[in-house]
């Protein structure tokens, strides 16, 4: 077996591995279960719903990484309820500043053949690890933390076979935005990548897990490294060497696809706006004035990407006309940085050091100049997402990024001179694990938690059954690619009504249609339509959440990203695709759509497909995108109509 199918079969709540095939749906148990302040207030106002007394799993922390800026009562509000929620029911709590959720959870948590399920897509980052770790919508990790299974479809699993070495100003970002390159951001669907190859063990855990990381930009279910010597390393200089295990693929593992990717023969990579996969060599680019440089977020703020810039900052100061911020990734990080002589060049540089947070990356704070060439070691560069709408961002490693803000424009790295040296993870370093805050282990104290809501928090909306007929317009139309960002817009101004339905529905699609809502509310019912990829990106939940707060019951797209079809099915909105792609161009914004979901109520028989009439005359085809259990879920009006109708 690959190492896929071995944690795979180890976690399977029913049936044997044998037993499925890709597509089919799989129950796995979760070990390990995370959330961020962000997703985190919804996912635990789920929990307390569900009427479980404590978490069930191994290990479930709450980190707060996303809401950082306090500009009212809001943010902090959310913060001590995340902080009670998590001392009633037996959550280890980060508070805000501590770290990145990913990267915190990589040095003090994560474990080799652990299965791991985050509200925040880039949950993967653990893979670096050996953890099977997954994004998904908080809904999901709800149930997980009250003991459920996971389900997803038994992904496909990919072989990419690292050969060779990094050389020069090559470094693992380049790794996935080379195949970004090759596959695009629709490329990993139903897919988890499992990294292989004699070129695996040049790579530090660091560097693993950039590369699984962004492995979300691919669509896949999650991106996996084996557990090696390596691995022990890093978990032996963080005091937890007793979690390490080895775990590695069988010599004759099988494999559904392939890819080799030839390390020594990497350059410098960019990723182009407005999307992650527009991939080109750095060197093309050369002459093109860089107005911000941003280096940090989950993907590259960690010790080795952070101690990389450090160096090729040693005794020189950035371009004066570039904006140049960084965002370590963890207090360990900085303090490190700090022990060993690092943080001096970082702050000489005239560089800006903010918090370890987000930040940036997801839009609090940090937004650049009007019309601006940033330039960010992050992981998406959708467009707005910044902050600045008209903004064109660019992906890049730590040492691209390093090199750029010095310079103050695009160069051939030919031209660069030595690269320095990555930095390995260094022995004895100093331990942060005492600022986070354990739950009591006693039940009777942990009973007596009062749990603080600010006036923010907004009690969870009951939605109604699916109806067996149902006439609704189509409130929007879409292209290709749309993105949870395109949905449900995040930034300093709306994230901290996340805790707030009604109130943050206002700005669904606010960035693509400044009418959506109000045409929403007009229609009472209605549908979305849209092309391949829909939902790509963000686990964010709000993305279904808030359209179906606003009478959306359901999407009918040519394709799907997986999270977010969950996350639809999660909330009782039906996902459709067009059985004849060309009848997209037979609806338009505005159409009306009769539906008979009757047949969808006959148990007895199993359903792939509808019919829907257009304009009360043409009858179109369509599929249904549902397994079983999330038809029976959508029927239901959602999973928690159904997780209540089955207590009770």
């Amino acid at each position: 077996m690959n190492i896929t199918k071995k944690i795979i079969s180890a976690h399977l709540m029913s049936g044997k591995l044998e037993d499925f095939k890709p597509g089919d749906e799989i129950a796995l148990k979760m070990d390990q279960t995370i959330t961020q302040d962000a997703t985190g207030t919804m996912t635990y106002l789920q929990f307390e719903a569900m009427g479980i007394p404590k978490v069930k799993t191994d290990l479930s922390v709450s980190y707060v990484d996303h809401n950082t800026l306090q500009q009212d009562f809001r943010n902090p509000d959310d913060h001590q309820f995340l902080r009670t929620i998590a001392a009633k029911y037996g959550l280890v709590y980060s508070p805000a500043g501590l770290g990145i959720c990913h990267q915190l959870h990589l040095e003090n948590f994560a474990k080799p053949g652990a299965t791991l399920i985050g509200a925040d897509s880039h949950t993967p980052t653990a893979g670096g690890m050996g953890s099977l770790a997954m994004g998904a919508g908080g809904l999901s990790v709800a149930l997980a933390m009250a003991g459920a299974a996971y389900k997803i479809p038994m992904p496909k699993v990919v072989k990419v076979e690292l050969t060779g070495k990094l050389k020069g100003w090559a470094s693992a970002k380049d790794v996935i935005l080379a195949l970004l390159k090759i596959l695009t951001v629709k490329g990993g669907v139903g897919r988890v990548f499992e990294f292989t190859g004699e070129g695996v063990s040049s790579l530090s855990v660091p560097e693993r897990a950039c590369i699984t990381n962004m492995g979300a930009e691919l669509g896949a279910t999650t991106s996996i490294f084996p557990s090696d010597e390596r691995t022990k390393a890093f978990l032996k200089a963080q005091g937890r060497e007793q979690d390490y295990k080895e775990l590695k693929a069988d010599a004759n593992a099988l494999y559904d696809e392939s890819y080799t990717i030839e390390l020594d023969k990497l350059v410098p990579m960019v990723a182009c706006p407005h999307m992650p996969d527009k991939v080109k060599a750095v060197a093309e680019l050369a002459g093109l004035k860089v107005d911000q440089v941003a280096i940090g977020s989950c993907t590259n703020s960690s010790f080795s990407d952070l101690s990389a810039v450090a160096l090729i900052w040693k005794g020189k100061q950035v371009d004066r006309t570039t904006d140049t911020l960084v965002s370590p990734g963890s207090k360990q990080v900085l303090r490190l940085l700090a022990r060993e002589n690092l943080l001096d060049n970082i702050i000489d540089s005239g560089a800006r050091i903010l918090e370890c947070a987000c930040g940036p990356c997801i839009g609090m704070g940090g937004a650049p100049i009007s019309k601006a060439v940033s330039v960010r070691t992050f992981n998406r560069n959708f467009e707005g997402r910044s902050g600045t709408k008209d903004a064109s961002v660019y992906l890049v490693s730590p040492l691209v990024a390093a090199k750029l803000a010095l310079d103050g424009k695009f160069s051939d790295p030919k031209t660069w001179g030595e690269a320095p040296k990555m930095l390995d993870f260094p022995d004895n370093p100093p331990s942060i694990r005492h600022l986070f805050i354990d739950p009591s282990k006693d039940d009777k104290e942990r009973s007596k938690v009062e749990i603080l809501r600010g006036p923010n928090i907004v009690a969870l909306e009951v939605f109604d059954v699916l109806p067996q007929n149902m006439n609704a317009k189509v409130s929007i139309k879409l292209g290709d690619d749309i993105t949870t960002d395109h949905i449900m817009p995040a930034g300093a101004a709306i994230l901290p009504l996340r805790s707030n339905i009604p109130a943050i529905s206002e700005y669904v699609f606010s960035k693509v249609d400044s009418d959506f809502v109000k045409r929403a509310k007009e229609f009472g019912t209605s549908v979305i339509v849209a092309g391949h990829n829909y939902g790509q990106g963000s686990s964010r939940e709000h993305a279904a959440l808030a359209p179906r707060h606003l009478g959306i019951r359901a999407v009918i797209a040519k394709s799907f990203a997986r999270i977010h079809k969950a996350n639809l099915a999660n909330f009782g909105i039906l996902a459709l695709t067009f059985a004849n792609p060309d009848d997209y161009d037979k609806i338009e914004q505005c159409s009306s759509l009769g539906f008979d979901f009757s047949p969808l109520f006959d148990k007895t028989k199993t359903h792939a497909s509808l019919t829907v009439k257009l304009d009360n005359k043409e009858k179109l085809n369509l599929n249904l995108e549902l397994s079983d259990n999330e038809l029976e879920m959508v029927l239901a009006g959602g999973l928690l109509n159904q997780v209540r109708a089955n207590k009770a």
